[in-house]
């Protein structure tokens, strides 16, 4: 029903902008001249911005062909699919400010299909309070949009701790701002409801607790010199029964057409369950560094996760480490847009504006995850360690502002552990220990 209800109201937002645009005569208003916008979908603003409303959305079609260990039997399988068909609705009201993202594809595996509804408070500007359903504020790779981000997929290393970049259907308050043309800073406090091990015997959700802070001396059209530092920690709730979280940490390793495939796929497993009365994590923690640098249309971005989980009574520790570089090039000499506000990259406008801009990149992942006890026995070889590197190659058309088409080649490779480990989930036959894959994105913004 809400799903119904919310695309009547696009509807019939984009048909009164059409009829107000057919329509002959003079738009007045009962206060402030305003301005109608419709190059990057639909802005209704007043000249003092005081009053706005923005609709838009991003389109993102994706297809991916792999092979290896992404596969169970070790032969070729493919995916084509929505990655998001998004609705985006936001604005403000004075101090005010809203914004409502809705996702219309299957891609979240859960009822609620809310990538953000949020309420901010600016008044005490340069510092935001915001409330609502939002992803954390972790990681300069998870901070860009989707739409923006270099490679297809955003880098596998934030998949060791995946609670720190998905919002898991909880509702939180966030306090944000910007100081001296150089530092941004944010904080905020999240329930995090989804799973079973994230409430307590009493139903208490579990809280987590996300800052972060950056310095950017360097902030202009053609040069940004980026730093920042991230911290994220939880505790977990206990069933009645006494079992804690499991700690399994799984990775696509830069594919998202393995989970949406499954017959011949599934994520690799670098971490399997660790559960049971006396087993499991009880308290989890996360460190990130973060550092870019660019100069004209050359870049260069790299960031550092370690995550630590506390073992549960007599169970071990497990510590999971990565991190990642990426180089890219803009062909046609433009350089990526930087937002010190949120402290993140945004769009390559194109200065040709018949054929685009091209952009060229490579990004190189090492994953690695430890633990103080056997986390498998596989063939009679106990595994206490498992590791996977990844190198992707790509290259992003912007074809204009609102239409980019991007193709990555990824070449994957784990330790003869991991595949160990991943045999005891997948098929018994898979005993590849590389994999290959190439991706494909048509994406429309409005």
């Amino acid at each position: 029903m809400m799903r119904k209800q919310f695309a009547g109201f696009a509807a019939s937002a984009l048909a009164l902008a059409v009829s107000a645009q057919a329509m002959a005569g003079t738009v007045t208003t009962d206060g402030t001249d305003i301005v109608i916008k419709t190059k990057s979908g639909l802005e209704v603003a007043t000249t003092d911005k005081q009053y706005s409303f923005k609709l838009g959305g991003r389109i993102q079609a994706d297809f991916d062909q792999f092979d290896g260990f992404y596969t169970t039997n070790n032969e070729s399988a493919n995916e084509a699919y929505f990655r998001r068909a998004q609705i985006e609705i936001g604005g403000n009201y004075k101090d005010w400010r809203y914004q409502i993202n809705y996702d219309f594809t299957d891609n979240r595996g859960n009822e609620n299909k809310f990538d953000e509804a949020t309420i901010t408070y600016t008044g005490f500007s340069p510092i935001n309070i915001r409330m609502g359903r939002f992803d954390p504020d972790y990681s300069l790779e998870k901070a860009t949009s989707s739409k923006w981000v270099t490679a297809i997929e955003r880098s596998p290393v934030l998949d060791l701790a995946s609670w720190t970049t998905d919002h898991e259907n909880g509702m939180g308050v966030q306090v944000n701002g910007t100081y001296g043309g150089m530092f941004y800073g944010s904080a905020s406090l999240q329930q995090q409801d989804s799973g079973v091990y994230l409430e307590d015997e009493d139903g208490k959700d579990v809280n987590s607790y996300f800052m972060r802070g950056v310095v950017a001396p360097i902030v202009s059209e053609t040069e940004v010199l980026h730093f920042g530092v991230d911290y994220a920690t939880r505790s977990y709730g206990n069933e009645s029964d006494g079992t804690k979280f499991d700690g399994r940490i799984r990775s696509r390793l830069g594919v998202r057409g393995v989970s949406e495939n499954q017959a011949n796929s599934d994520q690799l497993i670098l971490a399997p369950a660790d559960a049971g009365v006396t087993g499991g994590f009880e308290d989890d923690s996360v460190v990130g560094l973060e550092f870019a640098y660019m100069t004209g249309p050359f870049s260069v971005q790299s960031e550092y996760l370690k995550r630590d989980l506390s073992g549960y009574n007599t169970n071990g520790d497990r510590e999971a480490t990565g991190y990642n570089m990426q180089l890219a090039y803009t062909l046609t000499g433009e350089s990526r847009i930087y937002k010190l506000d949120g402290a993140k990259f945004d769009a390559i406008k194109p200065f040709d504006k018949v054929n685009g801009a091209w952009e060229v990149f490579y990004r190189y992942d090492n994953l690695n995850v430890e633990d103080d006890q056997t986390m498998a026995t596989v063939g009679g070889v106990a595994i206490n360690e498992s590791e996977a590197k990844v190198h992707t190659l790509g290259v992003n058309w912007y074809a204009n502002e609102a239409v980019k088409i991007s193709a990555n080649y990824l070449m994957t490779q784990s330790n003869e552990d991991t595949v160990k480990l991943q045999n005891g989930r997948f098929a018994a036959g898979n005993d590849d220990d590389d994999g290959r894959a190439i991706s494909l994105r048509a994406q429309y913004v409005f």
